[in-house]
């Protein structure tokens, strides 16, 4: 075997059909298209979304909705979600390492601290943000709720 006997395998090559070679060829005259109509056309191309005249769904179904760009995104942690880790694990400091750390955020991910639950022990958190409940209840243990700007 050398390179210039080498050929694909039998039956794995399909050759295409030559339509709209004349009349003699079988598949001349209206080139297996039809007879007219816009598919019989050269540069016939149909509309996404085209479903035959009907009124195609993107115009049955209503609009609605609006996204809001400016929108800021916290992910939520509950006091009881702190107290449980302040417990377990022995942490009164609460920063954006330590939450990283415990799998509570990830990235560039803006927390907002959220007031449900008690705490049992002060502890002193750093956070974007802070729910009135939360950070009161964060201050009347003795701890210190502080904002990063």
């Amino acid at each position: 075997m050398n390179l210039s006997n080498l050929k694909p395998a039998e039956g794995s090559v399909k050759h295409s059909k030559r339509i709209g070679r004349g009349a003699g060829s079988g598949k001349g005259g209206t080139a297996t298209r039809g007879n007219k109509g816009a598919k019989a056309r050269s540069g016939y191309h149909q509309k996404i979304g085209f479903e035959g005249g009907q009124m195609p769904i993107y115009r049955r179904l209503p609009k609605f909705g609006f996204k809001n760009r400016n929108r800021v995104e916290y992910v939520g942690i509950n006091l009881d979600m702190l107290n449980n880790l302040a417990e377990t694990k022995n942490i009164t400091e609460f920063t954006l390492d330590t939450f990283k750390q415990n799998g509570l955020m990830s990235g560039r991910d803006l927390i907002k601290i959220l007031g449900r639950g008690e705490l049992n022990k002060a502890i002193n958190v750093t956070a974007h943000a802070f729910s009135a409940t939360a950070k009161k209840a964060i201050e009347d243990k003795g701890g210190v709720a502080t904002v990063i700007e």
